[in-house]
């Protein structure tokens, strides 16, 4: 099997599943309160997990790290809790034309709920944001900013430490959905200056059911929680309830506690590679695969930006990206197609959908090769 759609899920290293099974095995209690033994030895051990997040954020404290079930849930939170703290009638919120369907909705239904107004940041031809745009859309009425890092659709990588620099001369806070950044590029939320940036662990090698939601000590303080229940009190009465400090807050029930422990030991392994490395490789496979498919006659990738992550969305002239994709994976080789959850973006290029490749660091210009042969085997026989 040749794996292209990393952008859906990435694979699991030896040491991520290690991980988790010793858990299992040999940890398994609940974390938080519990006096015996186990249970504050994987405390220890979560809550270890947490400053590994921390550090590899580059967060300023580790309660600013709050576990989630992903990048979705990561939205929804800040979406209820600081659109039911700071959002009122006839306020806007803004987002970009190449969101993914997790970064509208929710946006959508508090704007809906609150009577504010969603406005979109349009793209040009290339599936860049049009900066000049966003500075006439950012006014005193906007009271958030929605913004993917990177787009999951078009492998755009935007320009976010200027675009929240834009945003904070109006003193408006932005949200950043980091799930396809993370797992490409090295994020510094306190260089870029973000007050919200959230990610999945599954798309960084680490497990499915957990995500980050980074938030500024600030803002965290002043929302109230997302969920209540188990572990985010103070005290309780019938009466009244006191709510627990940061991160706790923010976490009610019994957490991933497998989740946590396993993205810590995908982050030490992707460290122990390097961003850096990471990203030079699959901007080589990026570049290499884009050439060979713009020599293949009635191909149109969609998306030129020159700053792209190593995402690459096409169609073929006549071709459903189904059937492309089905003869595709008759061959051995895993590839997305459909709207990729974002149907608005999809609506502007006017294509019900893409196929769409997406890299990882463990992929080979071989695959690629591979891939290209497949492709056009698949065009031959659909035509």
């Amino acid at each position: 099997m040749i794996y292209f759609d990393n952008g859906a899920t990435a694979q699991k290293p030896q040491a991520v599943i290690d991980a988790v099974d010793y858990y299992y095995s040999f940890q398994n209690a609940n974390i938080h309160r519990g006096v015996h033994t186990l249970s504050q030895e994987i405390t220890i051990a979560y809550e270890n997990a947490r400053a590994t997040v921390q550090m590899f954020l580059n967060a300023e404290h580790a309660h600013e790290i709050i576990f989630t079930k992903g990048t979705t849930d990561a939205i929804n939170l800040v979406a209820h809790s600081y659109g039911k703290k700071f959002i009122e009638e006839g306020d806007e919120i803004i987002i970009s034309a190449m969101e993914h369907h997790s970064n509208i909705l929710p946006w959508q239904q508090l704007c809906d709920d609150k009577k504010a107004l969603l406005k979109v940041i349009p793209i040009n031809n290339d599936g860049e944001i049009e900066l000049e745009v966003l500075k006439g859309q950012l006014t005193s009425k906007t009271k958030l900013l929605a913004i993917t890092h990177v787009s999951n659709t078009l492998g755009t990588i935007n320009p976010i430490k200027e675009i929240i620099a834009l945003a904070h001369q109006l003193g408006i806070p932005v949200l950043v959905d980091g799930a396809q950044a993370v797992p490409h590029i090295k994020v510094d939320v306190l260089d870029l200056d973000a007050d919200f940036y959230c990610f999945s662990a599954h798309k960084l090698f680490g497990p499915t059911g957990v995500g980050i939601l980074y938030g500024k000590e600030k803002w965290l303080n002043e929302m109230p929680p997302y969920q209540t229940g188990g572990g985010v009190i103070k005290t309780v009465t019938f009466e009244k309830t006191t709510f627990a400090d940061l991160p706790l807050k923010f976490e009610a029930g019994t957490p991933h506690i497998a989740g946590g422990i396993g993205l810590a030991a995908a982050i030490n392994y992707v460290d122990k590679i390097g961003l850096i490395n990471i990203a030079n490789f699959e901007h080589s496979l990026q570049e290499y695969a884009t050439k060979l498919l713009s020599e293949i006659e009635g191909l149109k990738i969609i998306g030129a930006t020159k700053q792209k992550a190593a995402v690459i969305s096409f169609v073929i002239d006549g071709i459903h990206p189904f059937d492309i994709g089905m003869i595709l994976d008759k061959q051995g080789i895993a590839v997305r197609t459909g709207h990729h959850c974002t149907q608005p973006l999809m609506q502007i290029y006017g294509v019900e959908g893409t196929v769409r490749v997406s890299f990882a660091f463990y992929n080979t210009i071989g695959e690629i090769d591979s891939f290209i042969l497949a492709l056009k085997k698949a065009i031959k026989m659909l035509t």
